[in-house]
């Protein structure tokens, strides 16, 4: 049974389902928000109630087949077990019913009373649902929806078909570049499918961006960093893996450093930045108008806005008078940021290719942020004002150690000792 609203991107989903063996089984459906396909908890009025397991199973946090008392909009009954006729969604069916009227809490009561186990699957990701509208919102309220939900469906894959005989009633929004002067994602060529992804989701949020070829790590060496005048800087040490450099890490570096650049040449005001492996949150649009809405009405002096990042430090101040932005504190990753023209001359002005480190550590350097110090006396000028949208606007679609997670600066070759480096140009030179 399928509701309307119900998204099945799985194709293996019902062969799955078979397989796990159960009378009743749903697949776990994820929406915009924290609204699923199942509860894992009832009240004794038989009425939804929050649970510790609920977070746990839709965040697929524990994974398998879970006993729950309510699964709704997309359920498979197996007929052919003899429990399954002791199933109903008409209350008139079932004996001493003492429930509400509610087709859904009819059969979950039935199944229950019945001792039929209810099972929610989130051992893969089958599908997604669509948060049912209130009685007082309207149909354009429902289309955002939709749209979150697409744009939710692409945090997970490049594909989002569309019949052809139903292409004509689909309408996207008008692109525009959500008042900033220019928005950039940097994307590496032979990541195609993420290329592709990325403008599918601009084409359901209603983005003009500008792809960057990415400078792929795999085509510099020693060589080509030396005609590009780049040097990484002798004390660097990742705070993780106690290694030097990658090229990978560099040529992320300068991806975003020709971003920068680009700013100063065409006199731009404020540009955003995303890298193509971003989730965005639901109604991102609007997010962002409220925030640059603050910007402007509190008249809020800043360099770079975070939208996405991971926060290395507890606790942080909001911006005075400000409901969405804090003062960001020592952060790692680039995912998305919105950039000003003040913020671009001190990142370029800080001249960080004699002395290069890889992009998120040089912004908390910039910002007096970085616990480093060693590394922060290499910038004697560290005034860029970052601030961070909170909440976040932009997540990554992977993370470390989860299945589908590719890193193109940790997967790729070491950069040489600098004393290395040293002794082949006194060598040259000689």
């Amino acid at each position: 049974m399928l509701d309307a609203d119900v998204f099945l991107t799985n194709p293996s989903a019902i062969r799955n389902l078979i397989y796990k063996g159960h009378t009743i089984v749903a697949p776990l459906l994820r929406s915009d928000g924290m609204y699923s396909n199942f509860w894992a908890g009832m009240t004794a009025e038989h009425y939804y109630l929050r649970t510790e397991l609920y977070e746990p199973i839709l965040f697929r946090e524990k994974t398998g087949c879970h006993a729950v008392p309510m699964i709704h909009s997309a359920v498979l009954v197996d007929l052919r077990r003899l429990y399954s006729d002791r199933l109903s969604y008409k209350a008139e069916k079932l004996t001493r019913y003492d429930g509400p009227v509610d087709d859904i809490i009819t059969f979950a009561i039935g199944a229950n009373k019945s001792d039929v186990p209810l099972f929610v699957c989130n051992d893969d990701v089958y599908g997604f649902v669509m948060v049912p509208l209130e009685n007082d919102e309207t149909i354009a309220e429902d289309m955002q929806r939709l749209i979150n939900t697409k744009v939710e469906m692409l945090a997970f894959s490049d594909y989002l078909p569309l019949s052809n005989d139903l292409r004509e009633f689909v309408v996207y929004p008008e692109k525009d570049t959500l008042g900033l002067d220019r928005i950039y994602m940097i994307n590496l060529l032979r990541r195609p499918e993420r290329r592709k992804r990325m403008q599918t989701l601009f084409k359901e949020l209603g983005i003009r961006a500008e792809i960057i070829d990415a400078v792929d790590g795999r085509t510099l060496n020693e060589s080509s960093l030396k005609e590009s005048g780049v040097v990484p800087m002798p004390e660097y040490s990742d705070p993780y893996h106690k290694r030097p450099m990658t090229m990978g890490e560099i040529g992320c570096f300068l991806s975003h450093y020709f971003v920068w650049q680009k700013v100063l040449e065409h006199g731009y005001k404020s540009i955003m930045v995303l890298e193509d492996d971003v989730r965005f949150e639901p109604f991102f649009r609007q997010k962002v108008d409220y925030v640059l809405a603050e910007l402007s009405d509190l008249g809020i002096e800043w360099d770079l806005i975070y939208m996405g990042r991971k926060r290395l430090v507890k606790s942080e101040n909001l911006v005075n008078g400000s409901k969405f932005l804090v003062r960001a504190g020592y952060s790692y990753w680039t995912l998305g940021y919105i950039l000003s023209d003040s913020g671009a001359k001190k990142l370029i002005g800080a001249m960080p290719l004699g002395k290069l480190i890889p992009v998120d550590e040089f912004l908390p350097i910039l910002s007096d942020t970085h616990p480093e110090k060693q590394w922060a006396a290499q910038f004697p000028t560290r005034d860029l004002i970052i601030l961070s949208t909170n909440p976040l606007l932009v997540y990554p679609t992977h993370y470390t150690g989860e299945d589908g997670h590719i890193s193109d600066t940790e997967e790729s070759k070491l950069v040489q000792d600098t004393s290395t480096l040293m002794d082949l140009e006194n060598r040259e030179e000689l």
